[in-house]
């Protein structure tokens, strides 16, 4: 096949390369150029991880043939160094948890400063109608939005020169025929409002008879017991009070009650993961058979993240002087957190809190003056590691 020489910009460095007529652009800047922070997906143009800038302008370098940027100027994710709208967007996907495998931040990165400089007025929904062409498999898209209003915001403000000065150029207000298109063209958009599976967990059930065995919520199980040396009724006693309840819960602070319902927070640390949900729950009891359902939701301000669960418990009575209490929890996680929701990781935490939420509750029985909720304590996730090696092992080997 002939080659074709071609003079092309690339991060700013001039450079004359021969390549083949049908060779694209992604594959010329990996193969040749050795610059791979450029990912390559469906390679149809559809998922956007390959975007790069050419002249300033995000486009699928996948669909896009390399001889086709001759003397035009191409940014790749290596190339943005100072770039105002970039240093601003990867100091926000970083607080906003709006990465985890990386593999479409860079195309994600390349739409989000066109956005920024684009549409410095759009909203939410207008943020996620433009990240349609970007496919993230990991995040729930949540942390990305946020992470870009939250520039949009900053940005509207405190004006910056730099940005105000890129935004005159090519990304200056929209009277050119490629923004007239995208002003003429319809999309169905996402709602930004809660799904229903959530707003239904939020509905208040008042009738103890409604009551059952069974969580309301379809998602993630982690089982669990634990025994306190105290009687049967001085446990379900205070498994009724739910300020005394939500006391036990480490990390969990109770803002306010009505009646079996309470608002609140509830903080989690995870190694260097810290989230802190703020919501509601609702206590319902079936005092005869000495259980009782404790649902919940709540949302972490800083990642976006939803948290929606059941947290059934039945106390039985082992003697006079000891008690054993079974636990399960049910919980849907969703945006960037949701990828610990699948790890045994999360489960072996979950479990770990069980037991604190046992000694907590033998800790308030016996010293009823207890008032304050311990706080929540940094969960060293190699030690989790290890315990989860270590069971394993044991249960390969029949032990417990």
């Amino acid at each position: 096949m002939s080659m074709k020489t071609i003079q092309i910009q690339v991060n700013g460095q001039s450079s004359s390369q021969q390549v083949a007529p049908r060779t694209h652009l992604g594959d010329f800047l990996r193969d040749q150029l050795q610059l791979t922070g450029t990912h390559l997906g469906c390679e149809h143009g559809v998922c956007g991880a390959c975007t790069v800038l050419v002249d300033g302008a995000p486009v699928r370098s996948c669909i896009t043939y390399a001889v086709a940027c001759d003397g035009q100027s191409v940014t790749t994710i290596e190339g943005y160094g100072q770039d105002p709208v970039m240093k601003r967007l990867r100091d926000a996907f970083t607080v906003h948890h709006a990465l985890q495998c990386g593999y479409c931040t860079p195309g994600m990165l390349a739409s989000a400063r066109d956005i920024v400089l684009r549409l410095p007025e759009a909203d939410e929904e207008r943020v996620r109608i433009e990240l349609a062409g970007n496919i993230c498999r990991c995040t729930g898209y949540m942390g990305i939005v946020a992470a870009i209003m939250s520039v949009l915001r900053d940005l509207s403000q405190n004006p910056d020169a730099e940005v105000n000065l890129l935004r005159g150029g090519k990304h200056g207000p929209q009277t050119s025929e490629r923004s007239a298109t995208i002003q003429s063209e319809r999309f169905e958009g996402f709602s930004a409002q809660n799904s229903g599976r959530v707003a239904e967990s939020q509905q208040v059930v008042t009738d103890a008879a409604l009551v059952t065995a069974v969580s309301k919520v379809t998602g993630t199980k982690v089982d669990g017991f634990f025994e306190v040396p105290c009687s049967a009724d001085d446990v379900w006693t205070l498994m009724t009070d739910l300020r005394r309840v939500a006391s036990c819960l480490p990390g969990a602070q109770v803002d306010e009650m009505s009646g079996a319902e309470v608002t609140g927070s509830v903080a989690v640390k995870f190694g260097p993961m810290s989230a802190s949900f703020k919501g509601r729950a609702m206590l319902e009891l079936d005092s005869q058979n000495r259980s009782a359902v404790l649902r919940g939701s709540g949302q972490d301000a800083l990642s976006q993240s939803r948290a929606t669960g059941d947290v059934l418990y039945r106390v039985q009575s082992l003697d006079q002087s000891h008690t054993k209490v079974f636990v399960e929890l049910t919980y849907v996680l969703q945006g960037p957190l949701a990828q610990f929701s699948r790890s045994g990781l999360v489960q072996e935490f979950v479990r770990r809190m069980i037991a604190d939420f046992g000694r907590n509750v033998a800790g308030i029985i016996q010293d009823p003056d207890r008032q304050r909720a311990p706080s929540a304590a940094a969960i060293n996730p190699l030690a989790v590691f290890a315990s989860i090696l270590w069971s394993r092992i044991k249960r390969l080997f029949g032990g417990k």
